[in-house]
């Protein structure tokens, strides 16, 4: 209970760290949203047009410092994150509410697969260490890691979708003359425009969780409550899942938690090469366009997401290992 306590402390504490930073960063920039938006229109601008936009965007500068940071700790805990420049002038909740479902869907699924397959490969390396499997799986993924999303992604485009004639789209999230909603063309639409992306994400990813296994299994092996399984006459699957794999799966969490987390941000590259309408490709956009708001609503999930995900990767290391909860 102790060691839950303590997390929780921190997570409050570092929360409320980065909420104070992406408070003050924009703040601290020379200009202002309201700035950068009539600033795109030519010619004289009225001043009390000026201060009705800066009213709008949070950032009066009739208002104190602390009156603002007060404003802003309200609105972001209601979810009031203002009014988007690149989407004007609808609101910066509404349109991250429409990214969301197709970056969890596709970066989201894709990432857990990536995680689960890799595990597994990594595993079989490792508990037949100078077999055939640990001899070509780990390499052969090892180099795809190591290649650019946006070069796998353009080789994909190239051999699934120009050289075949469009046999996979690469462009956007669905058929543009469907209209969203629980119908089987439009979800065959869905996913076969997420082939291409979630492949993508797959060979520059997988490569990573399979060695990290592989090499914590190759050390977990050594130790001596596996000898004793062993000794006991326990089969190899049990020593290899119940003993060995969940030993070596704990220093894996703490990444699994942080890939976890910048799900929120999205494969920035990815949804760029493919047209994709998720939050990485909207967080460019935002960058492009000077969009505060927006960039600072997006900052604050990405924060917001790798804590929790590494609160629920905490909880996940304490329950397995009870030698974590003893150390505090």
């Amino acid at each position: 209970m102790r060691y839950l306590a303590h997390r929780l402390g921190f997570f409050v504490l570092t929360l409320w760290a980065a909420v104070t930073v992406n408070f003050l960063i924009p703040r601290l920039m020379p200009g202002d949203p309201a700035t950068a938006l009539l600033a795109r229109f030519h010619g004289r601008v009225n001043p009390s047009a000026i201060a009705a936009m800066q009213v709008a965007f949070g950032v009066d500068t009739h208002e104190g410092l602390w009156s603002q940071y007060v404003d802003y700790l309200h609105n972001t805990v209601t979810g009031n994150f203002g009014t988007s420049l690149t989407y004007f002038p609808l609101s910066v909740g509404s349109q991250i509410a429409q990214a969301l479902p197709w970056t969890i869907g596709l970066i989201g699924v894709a990432t857990v697969l990536a995680f689960v397959v890799g595990t597994l490969g990594g595993t079989i390396a490792g508990w037949k260490r100078g077999g055939r499997v640990d001899s070509i799986v780990p390499p052969v993924f090892v180099v795809t890691s190591a290649l650019p999303y946006f070069w796998v992604g353009m080789m994909l485009i190239l051999v699934f979708s120009v050289w075949t004639n469009g046999a996979l789209p690469n462009d956007g999230a669905y058929d543009l003359d469907l209209t969203p909603s629980l119908s089987l063309p439009f979800i065959g639409s869905v996913l076969q425009h997420a082939l291409l992306p979630a492949a993508t994400i797959l060979i520059t990813s997988i490569g990573g969780w399979i060695l990290t296994m592989r090499n914590n299994m190759v050390t977990v092996l050594a130790e001596d409550y596996v000898r004793m399984g062993r000794a006991k006459g326990l089969s190899d699957r049990r020593i290899m899942y119940r003993y060995a794999a969940r030993n070596a799966l704990l220093p894996n969490l703490a990444g699994f938690a942080m890939s976890l987390g910048f799900v929120v941000a999205g494969a920035i590259l990815v949804e760029y090469v493919f047209n994709y309408p998720g939050l990485g490709y909207m967080l460019l956009n935002s960058v492009n366009n000077l969009d505060y708001p927006l960039m600072q609503a997006l900052f604050l999930m990405i924060t917001v997401a790798v804590l929790v995900a590494v609160l629920i990767c905490d909880f996940l290391t304490a329950w397995l290992d009870p030698r974590a909860r003893s150390a505090r």
